[in-house]
């Protein structure tokens, strides 16, 4: 019971919930433990949303393509974590990603209706969910922004920051240059120039058809500089 305890304590949504609630919580709510060795698939893209998901153990991998797969970012992200909350609600509640394990990893699955009944134990439980949720709109509304009035490497930015996580690492954009010219609404010339000054500054590292971010907070700073 103590561990069941510190590993849901330690999970995104459920920060700051007393003792005696988790307590209570692991005595009323199903929570199921699932294990993935390296490279299993734990969701396909598509895939709809029927369980709220915890990453408890190890590390995922998780990609995000264009309609077309021609412009794909990924991300490696660290336990613990919530994965996907955003879908679990709304119209579309399908994965726009999928998840694959980067070694092995421990989920934990909460049913939808199982959540729903937490969410009305207690408001602290609402609180963290709706701030979580309101955080990624508001990430979402800075990148559509950028797009349309930012720089190019601010549109690069913000397009691999909207489509990753807080904290994740080994961000990576897999790419043809066309269809990232496309995206972007650039010439080649001025992608290369600004993915040359990206690497001057240390943020990236790039070939042809692939961008490796060195640090999520240097490219974040990317915009944050542009503001000042």
């Amino acid at each position: 019971m103590s561990s069941m305890y510190e590993t849901i304590m330690e999970l995104p949504l459920f920060k700051g919930v007393s003792h005696d609630k988790i307590s209570e919580l692991i005595e009323t709510t199903k929570f199921h433990f699932l294990k993935y060795g390296n490279g299993e698939t734990i969701i396909e893209s598509g895939e709809t949303c029927t369980h709220l998901r915890f990453l408890v153990s190890g590390s995922i991998v998780r990609r995000t393509a264009s309609i077309n797969r021609k412009v794909v970012v990924s991300e490696i992200i660290d336990a613990p974590n919530v994965i996907g909350p955003e879908r679990l609600f709304g119209i579309d509640t399908t994965y726009p990603f999928t998840v694959t394990a980067h070694g092995e990893c421990g989920i934990l699955q909460i049913d939808k209706a199982d959540y729903i009944n937490i969410l009305q134990n207690d408001k602290l439980f609402i609180f963290n969910i709706l701030n979580m949720l309101s955080r990624n709109h508001q990430k979402n509304i800075q990148a559509v922004l950028s797009l349309s009035s930012g720089s190019v490497a601010e549109r690069l930015a913000f397009i691999v920051l909207s489509l990753t996580q807080r904290g994740s690492r080994e961000l990576k954009v897999e790419f043809r240059q066309k269809d990232m010219c496309a995206m972007l609404g650039v010439q080649r010339t001025s992608l290369m120039n600004s993915l040359n000054t990206l690497a001057k500054q240390g943020v990236i590292t790039f070939t042809t058809s692939e961008i490796s971010v060195i640090d999520r907070e240097l490219l974040l700073q990317v915009f944050q500089s542009s503001e000042n």
